[in-house]
């Protein structure tokens, strides 16, 4: 059972695109058309084109591609933004808001057309971002799945609280757990599949495959393919195992 995996999307389409491409590449080369694409989440904020990789991707699903997108939490925040402008993410820490640049919400902004959104006031911002943003965003964003098993893989935004069973994890664990979880080195019962905590490449740990490949901070998209529990990386020049 083959399956792709797209990492961290972070508004930058253009990376998006190469991945996909990468994927086209692979799945021409090694079969299996019906192959389905994952996406990890998070697929807005910091990059310059959130607006164009929620288009990219809602166009393939629309068009019958086998693409599937798993909320994170920056799609989350982003969404909770929309409905309520002064809500505060639980896994935020206090003193931080989407607002604020470090998180990226106010580039995503700028890809609907607002100016200056962390300078002005914020219900004034709320306001053109509910003029901005298209319904059908918001309905996508919405309506992502929190996870996807599938054969030997379990593909999730953030990982698992572990030890718990799959339909009593928490929505917040699936979003934003980090230490709990990469630090456990149990084996989950299927290979995880996760993004979240950015590190250089994407990396095999034996029970989890980390695909956040930091393009948030200007590293690239990371495409993989999934066959059993074994990992490989989409480059240029073809398949790179991911060895545990």
């Amino acid at each position: 059972m083959q399956t792709y995996a797209v990492g961290d999307i972070h508004g930058q389409r253009a990376l998006l695109e190469q991945a996909h491409e990468l994927i086209a590449a692979d799945r021409a080369a090694n079969g299996e058309a019906d192959a389905p694409v994952v996406h990890v989440g998070d697929v807005v904020d910091r990059g310059p084109d959130s607006r164009g990789s929620i288009a990219f991707l809602m166009q393939g699903q629309a068009a019958g591609a086998p693409w599937l997108v798993l909320k994170g939490n920056h799609d989350r925040m982003f969404e909770g933004f929309l409905a309520d402008p002064w809500q505060r993410d639980p896994g935020l820490r206090a003193e931080l808001s989407w607002l604020h640049p470090r998180l990226g919400g106010p580039q995503t902004l700028e890809s609907y057309g607002l100016r200056k959104p962390a300078d002005r006031p914020v219900d004034q911002v709320h306001a053109e971002a509910l003029a901005a943003v298209p319904q059908a965003h918001r309905d996508w964003l919405a309506g992502l799945p929190l996870y996807h098993l599938r054969g030997q893989a379990l593909f999730v935004h953030a990982g698992i609280r572990p030890g718990v069973d799959l339909a009593a994890q928490r929505e917040h664990d699936l979003l934003w757990i980090r230490a709990d979880f990469l630090e456990d080195t149990r084996d989950h019962g299927a290979l995880v599949v996760h993004g979240h905590t950015a590190i250089d490449a994407a990396r095999h740990h034996g029970n989890r495959l980390n695909i956040d490949s930091s393009a948030g901070y200007g590293g690239p998209v990371s495409a993989v393919v999934i066959e059993g529990r074994d990992a490989w990386l989409l480059t240029p020049a073809g398949r790179v195992p991911l060895l545990p």
